[in-house]
């Protein structure tokens, strides 16, 4: 039988992007193995869930037993692919591959490179060093955005380089919401009906950088509320600066939902003041509902809104003034806000599940038929 193996740093990131994946491998009949770490969650797809030990620092100790752990899971298993996700399980997957005589085809889906037009010269460094060790065993680089692609082909970070159009939205998980019942949850979160409520769903972190958001809503009317689901290690201190600025009645901090569609129902404009990006799935699911978004001006924002002209967007300096300025336009202009609305609904059937999955079981194909007996690959067979 055929074997693949999926590995992320989370089991939520599998959960939440690749499921489709792996069933259309086991319909195939491909055996499926998933080797991710974090908090455990059922992934009923997969034939085998392997908890692999990542840490997030990427010198931590545990890294260096993951990756022995992921060698000796390769060798025994003979996987005739490995497709590997987020930039440090991607790294330490290849890693483990790396000096292999006999080895799988492999293919490394970049979700938006840790560095770019706004990173520092050390984490250039370090994460670029990484790509390009790891370079000689990826047979196939998959990325999301022209700055990623661009950069992975100046740098030779992969023996094909393709850029792919997310890992696609999935219209079956979006369900309509009824306006009686996003009107009822408004009411619960203590929102009145008539007021504008921007949405930012996703973990606390530096990079997603909440705290912007929260200092745009001091600079906006008191009309303006704030939608903030999600955990992660910053959400208390956001709740601390809500209450510093004074806007904390104006803010829900609902922590970890299943129901984003309600969540999306609620909402009059979808926001993001994020660093770094690859192709955001939030701003896709965003555009299927046909609401306006409001972005900072990086990659994957600018590739979105750019082509979809279904945002605006606002420097990545001086954020939360810029944020501000521009929902302030769409308070003032409701034409505008109806406007982009309508582009995102019209521009993101290529962005979709049934439009995209097709294309990367196509380019998983070009790296090792999908239908063929299993192949382990040389080196030099692949050189």
């Amino acid at each position: 039988m055929h074997r693949v193996l999926f590995t992320a740093s989370t089991y939520s990131h599998i959960v939440n992007f690749h499921r489709p994946y792996l069933q259309e491998f086991k319909r195939r009949g491909w055996g499926v193995d998933v080797g991710c770490g974090g908090r455990p969650m059922e992934i009923p797809e997969a034939d085998r869930v392997i908890h692999i030990p990542f840490e997030k620092k990427m010198t931590s100790s545990q890294n260096v037993r993951a990756t022995r752990l992921l060698r000796g899971l390769i060798r025994a298993n003979r996987y005739a692919l490995v497709s590997c996700h987020t930039a440090l399980a991607s790294f330490f997957t290849r890693a483990a591959i790396l000096g292999l005589r006999r080895r799988p085809a492999v293919a490394c889906t970049v979700h938006g490179y840790l560095f770019g037009e706004h990173s520092t010269p050390k984490e250039e460094l370090l994460l670029g060093t990484a790509e390009r060790l790891t370079a000689p065993v990826t047979d196939l680089l998959m990325t999301m955005n022209h700055w990623d692609t661009a950069y992975a082909k100046a740098h030779r970070y992969g023996r094909r380089i393709i850029e792919i159009p997310g890992m696609g939205v999935d219209p079956s998980h979006l369900p309509q919401v009824s306006l009686q019942e996003a009107a009822f949850f408004r009411t619960q979160l203590g929102f009145r009906q008539d007021q504008f409520l921007l949405l930012f769903g996703a973990e606390f972190s530096p990079r997603k950088n909440q705290a912007e958001l929260l200092r745009a809503l001091s600079f906006l009317p008191e009309q303006v509320g704030l939608l903030l689901p999600g955990d992660g290690a910053l959400r208390d201190t956001c709740i601390q600066l809500a209450r510093t600025l004074g806007v904390e009645q104006r803010v829900a901090f609902p922590g970890h939902v299943d129901d984003m569609p309600l969540w999306y129902a609620m909402a009059d404009c979808v926001v993001s003041p994020s660093q770094s990006e690859g192709l955001p799935f939030h701003l896709m699911e965003a555009m299927y509902y046909g609401l306006p978004i409001v972005a900072s001006d990086i990659k994957g924002h600018a590739d979105l809104l750019g082509s979809s002209h279904a945002g605006l967007l606002f420097s990545p300096h001086g954020m939360a003034e810029g944020c501000a300025a521009q929902v302030q336009r769409l308070l003032a202009e409701p034409g505008l806000a109806r406007r982009l609305g309508q582009a995102g609904q019209e521009a993101i059937t290529p962005y979709t599940l049934p439009q995209v999955l097709p294309q990367i079981m196509e380019l998983y194909h070009q790296v090792v038929p999908l239908d063929e007996p299993e192949k382990v690959y040389s080196l030099e067979q692949i050189s």
